[in-house]
């Protein structure tokens, strides 16, 4: 018995058609990464440059969505900061 061919829009690591990444840039340069409503992670200077030649290159969303993910570090593996309530 073989498996039911996926989607191509199908994304088995994060699930980023479900929950997708967004970002805003600011007029000063910085990237705020945002999922699920709640900014993950704000990345400036050079390392903000690059991702955004890297975004703008693209080929489709997909690549885009792979792309916020990593900038965000090991996002969805259980190194999310938790607040001080749940410590």
């Amino acid at each position: 018995m073989s498996a039911a061919p996926r989607p191509a829009q199908y994304s088995a690591r994060m699930g980023l058609h479900d929950d997708p990444f967004h970002v805003q840039v600011t007029k000063s340069g910085l990237l705020r990464i945002s999922r699920g409503g709640t900014v993950v992670v704000e990345v400036g200077g050079e390392r903000a440059t690059t991702l955004r030649a890297a975004l703008n290159g693209a080929p489709d969303e997909d690549a885009r969505q792979q792309l916020l993910a990593r900038a965000t570090g090991n996002y969805r593996r259980g190194n999310e900061r938790q607040s001080r309530q749940n410590r």
